[in-house]
């Protein structure tokens, strides 16, 4: 199993507009090969910080996933509200 770590930081006054879009990517990131739990969390000094946090089985299934159409598609649509790229750490026991 795998813990993946997205970090976005999203321009000031789209968070509604974030977070709509987010939970698209939520839900089909449920449906993925390997997924196991997720959640989403909100920076506590910085409102603009948002953290998704995916449990996986492999890494292979994560860069599956990763490269998959359905995420590029949807990813695409939160890329224009954040103020730099997201950041994505793998990580494992």
């Amino acid at each position: 199993m795998i813990t993946v770590i997205i970090e976005r930081h999203i321009a000031p006054d789209m968070a509604s507009t974030y977070e709509s879009f987010a939970q698209q990517i939520i839900q089909a990131t449920v449906a993925a090969r390997g997924f196991i739990s997720g959640e989403s969390l909100r920076g506590l000094d910085d409102p603009n910080a948002r953290y998704i946090v995916v449990k996986m089985n492999n890494k292979a299934d994560w860069q599956y996933w990763l490269g998959s159409k359905e995420r590029q598609e949807l990813v695409s649509l939160v890329s224009p509200l954040l103020t730099t790229p997201e950041k994505i750490t793998l990580l494992t026991h």
